[in-house]
Order: structure tokens, then sequence, then C-alpha cells
């Protein structure tokens, strides 16, 4: 059956998963971010196209039983959160990590974000953390949704894989990976330390703050060791998704030699 109305109940639930007002959702958009959510099994609600399913996406919706709804090019584009919409979308459940995945293995390396605002910074730092071998990430209280369509595209994907705490306490996660035997590194262009001289291949919490501001005060108080990444004059700073791959590929290079 073909929806025509923007009014349709299950277009409206939709809209708010898009909105951030179900919590237990989260929406997915895109031919790419569909096929990474197919494939990292999430329990999927609904699917929302303005045309046929590929054959293989058609095949994983029916496996899961989910639900595949036809809507006019209108209504499609007025649910979509993007400019032009991009043909399909579907409602999935959020991923919700054990805190135990995070610290798997001999060294654990978790990044923590303290009220990172901008949803395409959080994105690029959760797909550059997969892509450096993070076990995960804890997102501080006062960032950015991790699972906000904004930032999905962003993390194209990687967000269904990395095991990501949402909302949690910067100083509670600190005191958790202390707990656990992890330094706590925080960034901050006021160190004295350089990122590569700070020994990464030891089980390690790195943190970088706010855009503009940085980590808390009460953070950088907290936090064990403080490194700075140098840089060439006049340039006083670096974009914190930029910083966070220069530090993370550090460390990456560490743990590999």
């Amino acid at each position: 059956m073909l929806i025509t109305s923007s009014s349709n109940e299950r277009v409206k639930h939709a809209r708010r998963v898009r909105e951030g007002r179900e919590r237990e959702l989260i929406f997915v958009e895109g031919d790419r971010l569909v096929a990474e959510c197919l494939s990292s099994g999430l329990n999927l609600h609904a699917c929302f196209t303005s045309h046929s399913p590929s054959t293989t996406q058609l095949s994983l919706l029916e496996r899961v039983a989910c639900p595949v709804l036809q809507l006019s090019d209108s209504v499609l584009g007025s649910l979509s959160d993007t400019t032009s919409t991009q043909g399909i979308i579907v409602i999935a459940e959020r991923p919700f990590p054990s805190v135990e995945s995070l610290f798997e293995g001999s060294s654990p390396l978790v990044l923590g974000l303290d009220r990172v605002q901008d949803p395409g910074n959080l994105g690029t730092l959760v797909r550059t953390a997969e892509a450096a071998g993070v076990n995960g990430l804890f997102s501080f209280a006062g960032s950015a949704d991790a699972f906000a369509p904004k930032t999905l595209r962003s993390s194209m994907g990687s967000a269904f894989r990395l095991p990501i705490m949402p909302d949690v306490s910067g100083l509670g996660v600190i005191e958790t990976c202390r707990s656990r035997g992890l330094k706590t590194v925080v960034a901050t262009g006021e160190a004295v330390l350089n990122h590569y001289d700070y020994d990464w291949r030891q089980p390690t919490l790195l943190i970088l703050g706010n855009e503009g501001r940085g980590a808390s005060a009460e953070i950088m108080n907290a936090c064990d060791v403080r490194v700075r990444i140098p840089l060439h004059e006049p340039v006083e700073s670096l974009n914190v998704a930029s910083a966070g791959a220069a530090i993370l590929f550090e460390a990456l290079r560490q743990r590999r030699m």
C-alpha cells in the first residue's frame, strides 16, 4: 500500500524518532547506512522507501521480519533528514552495549568526549576511534547524541559497531577507568608533554574537550596526564576531530610497534 499522507501514524512516529523523542530508537537514512545497519544485526522496526529496496536489502529485511512501507516521494521527502532524500529510511533499536565491552583486552584504549557538541565532529570521532582500534567511547553529558541522524552520517556506520556509552558523568568515567587500571589523559594546548611522548601502549582513557572551551576544569584536574599536539605558529589549535585523529593514530602507531 502506498502511503500518501504525512499524517500517517507510522510516518509521525518515524518523525519523532528523527527528532530524538523516542530514545530507544534511531533513524537511519540512505543506502550505505541502511546496509551497515543491516549487517550490524540491529533490531529493525520499519523500513520506509519510495522504491523497491535492492534485492540484497529486501532479502535481509525479510529475514529480520522488518515491514517495508512505500511512501510517495513527497511524504518521504518530508520525513527525510537531508535536503534531498536518499530514498530509504529504517527505524532501528538503539545499541546499548555493556560497560564491560569497553574494557576488553589486556591494554584497552578508551575515548571520552567532554561536551563535544557538533554532531559532525562527534560522528567523525566515532569513525576515527574505530579506525584507530579504540575499544569504545564514553560521551559525557552535554555532548551531541551519537545516534542523531547527522552524527550517524558522519560516523558512516561505525556507531553501529563501536561500543558507545552516552550521556554519562565525566568524573564517574574517570573513576571507573582508574579503578580498572587505566591512566587518564586529557588533551589541552596548555600541556607540557607532547602527545607522541606519552606511552600509549598502556591502558588509557583519552579525553577530548568541547570545541571552543576544551575539557572542563574539573575534568582537567581529575586526570593523571595532560598532553598537547605541537603546532607551527601562528596556528593555536585544531578542530577537535582533527586533534583526536592525530592523537589516536599516534596511539595506534605505538601499539603496532
